[in-house]
């Protein structure tokens, strides 16, 4: 089955790119103001190439590259290989696992509040006709769930010690929730290996600064879960 491209050619609305665009760049200051605490050096450098990174992005997003989709490998490679491997690179050296450990769970658990911001930018992609309904938290995205629970966990890490079996649990739980959004995401993307909303394929991520939500966002907030399951298993705090 084929998939329907007539929704490709047609452009998110303006206040909407801007709006999910102003969001990513305040999760983006938020990160750096928490790598800063860590490490003056390390909060440049991210700075520095984040907002090249986005740059790039954005740019390809205006031109026709990601409109190849019979390329191969598919090009939309290029905007989850350089982040997570940048994600696993830093769990596998000893450098990048000593910077994860020094990192606390409180500002780690605050980050994933931009899932709610997410989810409602994702259900108003669903109503210009660029995303399928099952990507929304009306379909079967419920990833909502873990941006309305992190502020109250970091609340609670902020004022009393939970026990830890709740904070693996929260932390287990919503990586589920996050695994089964993208796992949608792809399979309903007009890509070579598409399963699913032939119909109306996922189109909006490949435009715009949606570009960012595959390419920064999710990888950001996948590293956040690992660290901190990392953590409490290696310190059991």
């Amino acid at each position: 089955m084929q998939p329907n491209l007539h929704f490709f050619l047609i452009p998110i609305s303006d206040g909407l790119s801007w709006a999910f665009g102003g969001v990513v760049i305040c999760f983006g200051w938020f990160l750096w103001r928490l790598l800063r605490t860590i490490s003056r050096r390390i909060a440049s450098y991210f700075l520095v190439f984040g907002l090249a990174w986005l740059g790039v992005l954005w740019g390809l997003a205006q031109t026709p590259f990601f409109a190849q989709l019979d390329a191969k490998p598919p090009r939309f490679l290029v905007v989850l290989v350089p982040p997570m491997t940048l994600v696993v690179s830093l769990f596998l050296t000893r450098q990048g696992r000593y910077f994860l450990d020094q990192l606390p769970l409180k500002p780690l658990t605050w980050l994933h509040t931009i899932r709610v911001a997410v989810e409602v930018s994702l259900w108003y992609l669903f109503l210009e006709h660029q995303i399928p309904q099952m990507m929304t938290f009306e379909g079967y995205n419920w990833d909502i769930l873990a941006g309305i629970t992190a502020p109250l966990l970091a609340w609670y890490l902020q004022r009393s010690t939970l026990p830890r079996w709740v904070v693996l649990a929260w932390n287990l739980l919503a990586l589920g929730l996050l695994v089964n959004i993208v796992g949608m995401a792809i399979l309903s993307a007009p890509l070579p290996f598409q399963q699913l909303n032939f119909a109306q394929p996922n189109v909006g991520i490949f435009k715009s600064t949606f570009i960012w939500l595959p390419g920064f966002v999710v990888p950001v907030v996948f590293w956040a879960h690992l660290v901190a399951i990392r953590r409490i298993y290696a310190t059991g705090n």
